[in-house]
């Protein structure tokens, strides 16, 4: 039986489907007129040069007669420049330094210091009269070399199609770490808005340069002049702002070296900010403190800044030298600290350390110091022979009124007095001597002669000197171990115990225990100072060591201790006068007696 043909629909559609795909693919095959590929082309120029056109159109309606220098298909170009002090490299690109290099100075790896290392901005910003806003840091500007009396002047140019130019000019002494720094414009006066300032900024990263960083961060901070002889800085141990006015110079200290803008005039109103970078004794961590201080200048007809420049160490003699004020900014100490230490202790070092190596000049300096202060010293010992002389009577007294803290203190004060002795008169001595001790303190931190300077096993005297280096690191002490600082704590130990033997027991109860103070202060000493620099733990030693061989030789070749005591016997025998202090405090203490005891009875 013969099977009926029927009609397929979904045949004749898949058919249907294959000849379009099969068509499709025979006229894709087909190879492309070069009548077509140029119409292809052009086309694709045309809408290039629209793209370019909209790019260009979008320039001169953002930045006017501007955008020929603000272009960002001009390239940039380093152009480097040096005297004896520095090389000093210069971006075409905002016309700002981004690289100088001190001579002859290196950091604890022995490489070469970088005050700036791409880690500099700095941009003047001004307003034109149709409203843009242009930046210093945004525009090409082309190098123009030449020498004017003998210093090497940079002009980084920028001019416009207009005729206008705007350039920064950076003038070089040969030897000199100072430099000019100016910004001038010809043809400003149609196109600056006078109405809005010229607004300038500058921001720094302050490059890590010593062994211990923490050590070096308390001494690198933001510093500035104000008014007509003041000083001030923001926090060196956390971040700050500030804003000062009428300012004569703004300094970014690194510890040892400096980077200082001095301005023609006065600045009416500059805002400061230091941010702290240090969050531990990091031995990978490159920065420790990012500055920033932006101000406005008043805007005229044309742009005419003039600033000086200063890059180089914080050498206060170096400084002193240019009569700016900028020595200021090495912080000596507040009020009779700072004068100690800039008229007496700067000069006196200055003088041993022309002769002697630096480390026998600490030493021989430390020698005349304690010289000095030995009347003060012979006297405070004194007063404590006299005090251990009567120290058995004390206790007596101590013992009978024991009941009685107001009638005790009379017995006390009265027995001294006709002893001719004074319990102040050992405080006073050491009171004394703390505007001295004080100034060294911060003296030998900041004293850049040190810098570099090796003696015995230390090998800079500016920084610690460490004889063992730990695998590990001990919270508050480090991860070596510094031997200078294990030297003074032991004399500081000796020195302790020899002035605690001559003092009397506390006299009154929940008075501090004295021999716990005894191991403290060493063993402060001995953490305090582990990161410290080894010429200030040198000094602290030899201080010491020499404050004991003046109390051995007081004490055994001046002072008669029997001698002292026939002489407070015989001053008891003496009618004795109150009067002054003695006498006021005397009939106060009687006073409060008879006040306490009326009160007693009313009750």
């Amino acid at each position: 039986m013969i099977e009926e043909n029927k009609f397929d629909p979904y045949q004749f559609i898949g058919f249907i489907l294959i000849a379009i795909i099969l068509t499709w693919m025979f006229y894709n095959q087909q190879p492309v007129s070069e009548e077509s590929q140029k119409i292809q082309t052009a086309e694709k120029e045309i809408g290039n040069d629209s793209d370019d056109e909209k790019i260009k159109l979008s320039e001169l309606e953002k930045f006017g007669e501007f955008s020929s220098v603000l272009s960002s298909e001009n390239e940039s170009n380093i152009q480097t420049i040096e005297n004896e002090k520095y090389v000093i490299k210069v971006n075409s690109k905002g016309g700002k330094i981004v690289e100088l290099k001190l001579k002859d100075y290196f950091n604890h790896n022995n490489q070469e210091i970088f005050l700036i290392n791409k880690n500099n901005e700095f941009n003047l910003k001004f307003i034109t009269i149709d409203g843009r806003m242009i930046n210093t840091s945004d525009i090409n500007f082309s190098p123009v070399y030449s020498t004017k009396n003998s210093k090497q002047v940079l002009t980084m140019l920028a001019s416009l199609e207009s005729g206008k130019s705007i350039s920064i000019i950076y003038e070089f002494n040969p030897t000199d770490f100072m430099l000019n720094f100016k910004v001038r414009s010809e043809g400003f006066s149609s196109i600056l808005n006078k109405r809005e300032p010229l607004n300038l900024s500058w921001s720094l990263k302050c490059f890590r340069n010593s062994k211990s960083i923490e050590y070096e961060n308390r001494y690198t901070e933001l510093t500035y002049g104000y008014d007509n002889d003041k000083m001030s800085y923001l926090s060196a141990t956390s971040d700050d702002e500030d804003e000062i006015d009428n300012v004569k110079w703004i300094g970014y200290k690194q510890h040892f070296f400096n980077s200082i803008l001095i301005p023609e005039n006065k600045i009416e109103k500059v805002n400061f900010k230091s941010e702290n970078l240090v969050q531990s004794e990091d031995k990978d961590q490159l920065f420790t403190k990012k500055y920033y201080s932006d101000f406005d200048v008043k805007n005229s007809n044309e742009i005419n800044l003039n600033f000086k420049w200063y890059f180089g160490p914080s050498e206060y003699n170096i400084l002193k030298s240019y009569d700016l004020g900028i020595e200021d900014s090495i912080y000596f100490g507040w009020g009779i600290f700072g004068w100690i230490n800039k008229f007496i202790f700067t000069p006196l070092f200055n003088f041993l350390s022309s002769i002697f190596p630096h480390g026998i000049s600490i030493i021989l300096m430390t020698i005349l110091v304690r010289l000095a202060m030995s009347p003060v010293t012979y006297k405070s010992y004194v007063s404590q022979v006299k005090m251990k002389t009567l120290r058995p009577e004390v206790d007596e007294i101590n013992k009978k009124f024991k009941n009685d803290a107001v009638k005790r203190q009379q017995e006390t004060m009265g027995l001294y007095n006709k002893a001719g002795a004074n319990p102040m008169s050992g405080c006073l001595p050491a009171l004394l001597q703390l505007p001295v001790f004080y100034a060294l303190f911060m003296f030998f931190p900041v004293a850049f002669a040190l810098r570099e300077q090796s003696f015995l096993w230390a090998d800079d005297l500016s920084s610690y000197d460490s004889i063992l280096d730990l695998p590990f690191s001990i919270p508050f002490y480090g991860d070596h171990v510094s031997l200078f600082p294990i030297l003074a704590s032991i004399a500081i130990f000796i020195y302790t115990m020899m002035t605690m033997g001559q003092q009397p027991a506390p006299s009154q109860p929940g008075m501090p225990n004295m021999k716990i103070i005894m191991y403290i202060m060493p063993l402060m000493m001995l953490f305090f100072f582990n990161n410290y620099a080894s010429g200030l733990s040198l000094y602290y030693f030899v201080s010491n060591i020499i404050t004991i061989l003046l109390m051995l030789v007081i004490k055994n070749f001046i002072i008669d201790n029997e001698k002292i005591r026939l002489q407070i016997e015989e001053n008891k025998k003496r009618p004795k006068k109150t009067g002054g202090f003695s006498a006021r405090l005397q009939k106060a203490m009687e006073q409060a007696e008879k006040q306490r005891k009326l009160q007693k009875r009313s009750r």
